[in-house]
């Protein structure tokens, strides 16, 4: 049975008292922004796109300001199939030669962009979809990968991603929900276009926006301390201990984690994997004390409750934490907004 339909038997008063405990977060983190990169089940899946779709509309309608930043290697995996353009990868990164550069353009901005913006204006017309190109959102430099040790040139892939948001607040301040592509421009060369990972992308915008929480949708529950043991999820971790886990992770995992670290030392006040494969996660996430995901928090908040540097912690100090970070995402964000 989906959440909806849980919901949908719930007594009057039961629906009620859902929204009285919920009103504690809303004005915590309301007129804060709350950057979500979306990716992975949450996309291919038709039931999960449209509960994405509803999350990122409620957010909006009840005064948190959101920002989708989307991948899409899938799709763009599918296109360049039809068009019998072979796909190479080396070291976990596409292989982007200036026409696998054009597909990835149009697949992103023209495809994956435009169905997400349709599913959230079906019932709202609140989303506007926007490049990296566009108002110089995204600048990043060309990266190389290595192969026992030899350097590999794989083309148009950008990193050291460089954010202006000005674009993306100009879109916030009249009411709308950016949708961003990441395809960055060339700061090196500024008339051409790099393919940037959209989990770092996604990290450097929430930085640059002075957001109150990033979100990182996953195709697993969260991160484990003891693969492959489900039942090890760390649900709450200091930055500098999953600094140093990254090593460890394989390749789909790792640019996650290192999102969400590069977050936190950027500033912003925690940031969240969390399982995109279970409809209406975010708003559980946001709005609820249930342990979901993991979250990855400065290494402060973690020793205040008295574990150690950057130990797992319980669920029962969810909300303690939840009312520091949030205060402090709350004057951040009303700071950015009267800049």
């Amino acid at each position: 049975m989906t959440l909806t339909k849980e919901v949908e038997r719930l007594k009057p008063s039961d629906k009620a008292e859902v929204l009285i405990q919920a009103l504690p977060w809303l004005r915590r983190f309301a007129n804060t922004i709350v950057v979500i990169k979306y990716g992975g089940n949450a996309m291919t899946s038709e039931p999960l796109r449209h509960a994405f779709a509803q999350d990122v509309l409620f957010l909006h309608q009840v005064g948190i300001k959101p920002v989708v930043v989307h991948g899409g290697g899938p799709q763009i995996s599918s296109m360049l199939a039809k068009l019998e353009i072979e796909a190479e990868f080396v070291g976990g990164l596409r292989v982007t030669t200036p026409a696998v550069m054009d597909v990835v353009r149009m697949v992103l901005t023209g495809q994956v962009q435009r169905e997400l913006v349709n599913l959230i204006n079906a019932e709202d017309a609140c989303a506007v979809g926007i490049s990296g190109e566009d108002g110089g959102l995204l600048r990043a430099h060309r990266r190389c990968t290595s192969v026992s040790g030899e350097p590999i040139d794989i083309g148009r892939v950008g990193d050291d991603i460089e954010v202006d948001p000005k674009a993306v607040l100009d879109l916030l301040d009249a009411g709308r929900i950016p949708v961003v592509s990441t395809v960055a421009v060339d700061a090196d060369e500024p008339g051409q276009v790099l393919n940037v990972n959209a989990d770092s992308a996604a990290s450097a915008l929430a930085v640059a926006l002075g957001a109150s929480k990033l979100l990182v949708l996953t195709d697993v529950e969260g991160l484990l301390g003891h693969w492959p043991d489900p039942e090890s999820v760390i649900r709450y971790i200091g930055v500098t201990r999953a600094e140093a886990m990254l090593g460890g992770l394989d390749s789909g995992m790792a640019p996650k984690l290192e999102a969400c670290v590069r977050a936190i030392q950027g500033g912003v006040p925690q940031a969240h994997m969390i399982d995109g494969r279970r409809e209406h996660s975010m708003l559980v996430e946001v709005f609820t004390t249930e342990d979901m995901g993991t979250m990855v928090l400065p290494d402060a908040l973690v020793d205040d409750a008295g574990t150690g540097a950057g130990e797992c912690l319980p669920g029962a100090v969810t909300a303690r934490w939840q009312d520091r970070t949030a205060d402090e995402a709350e004057r951040r964000g009303r700071a950015q907004w009267a800049s």
